[in-house]
């Protein structure tokens, strides 16, 4: 198939999903045409059956935003008729949805590509934030040819908020490829994060207020004087500076490293003992699926779609959100029995390959191409009689 994805370029789980979803499907011998600002996070190289198509913005004195969704719709449809796509693929409804429904409205000889909708959970915190979005992102729901859902949780707050069938909606979950998330712990990177050989402790995410990062910081100060261990914290973003200042705060900051946005996730994950993940909300929570691929354990939230991914007790511990107490109390029982960190790494890792992996998911999403593909063409064959 020739498939057009567009998702944000940014650091973030859509953009991680669209990126490698492409990537393994590149693999399966589909040709992936990214159409996007920038090119998508975690693609390290482009070949035949990988290209990329930017999207340019031009400022102009009249606006005071430049368009980027029509210049989107424009580079769609551009994209669409040169490389003759079977079918695009968008994450987010918002603004990406509309923009494919526009691209394949501006000409008839489009009207036959069918568009994907894939929902992320900002589609669903955004309304949340701003109703004003509700009208809109449902309409690009409904247009949509397809539309899928990261987690059931997922499926059913959006059936909930913008009044949408169930039946308009399937539930195809993130993924991992074991071969590239499993533990391998490189020297270098153990050494600089644990240079006496410290307990680790990981949180990665994109350090938006969701995401909770301060938590972290009290979660850790809760274990000084009780295990020798460090706090690594991966990733940049608007709530880095009130982390970094409450660790100076409560007299941890010597032992909290901030290492910015990592291109080999893996690497550090691989020397982890346990993940924290004490966010508001998690639609699905690829950082989680991630590190239990790495056996890894989780303590996070028990909120979203994190349920589905770790199990209580087994693959890991979920707290209620904002329970910092419980959330020290889960991190201090692992660090302190190997035991049961390897026990539960185990675990964690059997589930995942067994749940989540590339292997188990990338079929669903080629079946349900070929499902839409197919329904699409129907549709349209008796639209022209």
């Amino acid at each position: 198939m020739n498939i057009g994805i567009t998702c944000y370029a940014t650091y973030g789980g859509s953009g991680i999903v669209g990126s490698e979803l492409g990537m393994e499907l590149a693999k399966r011998g589909h040709t992936i045409h990214f159409i996007s600002s920038a090119l998508p996070t975690r693609i390290t190289e482009l070949s035949d059956n990988v290209q990329f198509h930017e999207v340019e913005v031009a400022n102009y004195p009249l606006f005071d935003h430049p368009p980027y969704t029509l210049a989107l719709a424009v580079k769609m449809a551009e994209v669409a008729r040169e490389k003759k796509l079977d079918v695009l693929h968008v994450h987010y409804a918002i603004p990406h949805s509309v923009s494919a429904f526009l691209a394949r409205e501006m000409s008839t000889d489009l009207k036959h590509i069918p568009f994907i909708t894939t929902l992320h959970g900002t589609d669903i915190t955004l309304v949340g934030a701003d109703r004003s979005y509700l009208p809109i992102t449902r309409f690009g729901i409904l247009q949509s040819d397809g539309v899928t859902a990261v987690s059931a949780y997922l499926k059913a707050a959006t059936c909930e908020v913008f009044d949408v069938s169930e039946d308009v909606i399937e539930v195809i979950p993130n993924f991992i490829s074991p071969n590239v998330y499993q533990r391998r712990p490189q020297e270098c990177v153990l050494g600089k994060c644990a240079p006496d050989n410290e307990k680790i402790l990981l949180h990665i995410s994109n350090f938006r207020a969701v995401k909770r990062v301060t938590d972290c910081i009290r979660i850790f100060a809760r274990l000084q004087g009780k295990i020798k261990a460090r706090l690594v914290m991966v990733g940049d973003g608007p709530e880095k500076s009130q982390a970094e200042w409450l660790a100076r705060q409560l007299g941890v900051h010597k032992n909290v490293l901030f290492v910015g946005k990592q291109p080999n996730i893996p690497a550090y994950l691989s020397i982890a003992d346990v993940l924290l993940l004490p966010s508001e909300t998690e639609s699905f929570g690829l950082s989680a699926l991630e590190a239990m691929a790495c056996e890894v354990p989780v303590v996070a939230s028990h909120v979203g779609g994190l349920p589905e991914v770790v199990s209580d007790g087994e693959t890991g511990y979920l707290a209620d959100v904002g329970d910092v107490e419980a959330m020290a109390k889960y991190a201090l029982k692992i660090l302190s029995s190997e035991s049961l960190r390897k026990k539960m790494g185990q675990a964690a890792r059997q589930a995942a390959v067994e749940r989540f992996s590339t292997d188990a998911m990338i079929p669903l999403y080629e079946a349900y191409y070929r499902r839409v593909i197919e329904k699409t063409a129907e549709r349209h064959r008796a639209a022209v009689g």
